[in-house]
């Protein structure tokens, strides 16, 4: 059994790691709400573009948008993949690489090439581990999100399928459920497809109507920024998912990961008692045994 001292310092340790995560478990709360508003703020954006770029793609116009137009035959795929510039988050990060690699491994074994863009460090650092090709990347985005940051990352992607160097392009991420419930999930970004473009019931019923637009200059500059901001628009809300998520998934493990120290410093302070006492009895044993002997 070891000693009162060694005990009393493993106690002490465990004490201050506790405190550490009971302080990062405050603040990732507090990070979390922020996250969780930052997220909902930017849906309307994302419905209001969405539902001009459905119009649009079903307007009368000579011009259709590449982003709009399915390949016949898929050899070379884009993924982006968002994932957390910091750990202690469980395992957030962990399971959306695990459905990465897995996919990743169905596209080879099916022929097909795998460009990867990387937002995020962990994201990063394991595909450079495991030997991917990284075309684009972007880290430290840090707890608020910038377009901005994304914009140079993504464009190389978005360029990419414009010149055919991608056949589609998927995007990785893990989306907010609710606090305790993370879902890592994998969406087809290009093409654009109906599903995606519709939304909810109540817009593709309104999207059957035929829409008609007076473009001004031209049709073919105003479809493709439009189109370019929706695809911005789906990331970056995807970025605002996975950093929801991200709060919540620390959150949830620092209160696990101080809940067990707790635990544990309980079962430590039980043997230290016990030591202690065999110890007390020890010596009460060596003085009734040497005052007998006397």
């Amino acid at each position: 059994m070891a000693g009162s001292r060694e005990i009393r310092n493993k106690i002490k340790s465990v004490k201050n790691t506790q405190k550490i995560t009971r302080a990062m478990e405050m603040v990732a709360a507090s990070k979390m709400r922020k996250a969780q508003e930052r997220m909902k703020k930017a849906r309307p954006y994302g419905e209001k573009i969405r539902n001009v770029a459905a119009h649009m793609s079903r307007a009368n116009t000579e011009y259709r948008h590449p982003f709009l137009i399915a390949r016949d035959t898929v050899k070379r795929i884009g993924v982006i993949i968002v994932t957390s510039d910091k750990g202690l988050c469980g395992g957030l990060n962990t399971n959306v690489l695990r459905k990465v690699v897995n996919q990743m491994k169905t596209w080879q074994a099916e022929g097909e090439q795998v460009e990867v863009c990387c937002i995020g460090n962990k994201g990063l650092g394991f595909m450079s581990r495991v030997g991917a090709s990284v075309t684009s990347q972007v880290i430290g985005l840090g707890d608020t999100p910038d377009i901005t940051k994304l914009i140079g990352a993504v464009k190389v992607v978005l360029d990419g399928y414009t010149q055919d160097q991608f056949d589609r392009v998927y995007i990785f991420y893990n989306r907010f459920i609710n606090t305790m419930k993370q879902e890592p999930v994998m969406e087809q970004l290009l093409p654009l497809t109906d599903e995606r473009m519709q939304g909810s019931e109540q817009d593709s019923d309104k999207s059957k109507a035929i829409w008609d637009y007076i473009y001004e200059p031209e049709a073919k500059s105003v479809i493709d920024d439009i189109m370019v901001r929706y695809v911005e628009a789906l990331i970056y809300q995807a970025v605002a998912e996975n950093m929801a998520s991200e709060q919540s998934a620390r959150m949830v493990a620092m209160k696990a990961a101080s809940d067990n120290a707790g635990n544990v410093i309980n079962e430590l302070t039980l043997i230290y008692n016990k030591s202690r006492q065999a110890a007390i009895t020890k010596e009460l044993s060596e003085i009734v045994g040497g005052a007998a002997a006397v």
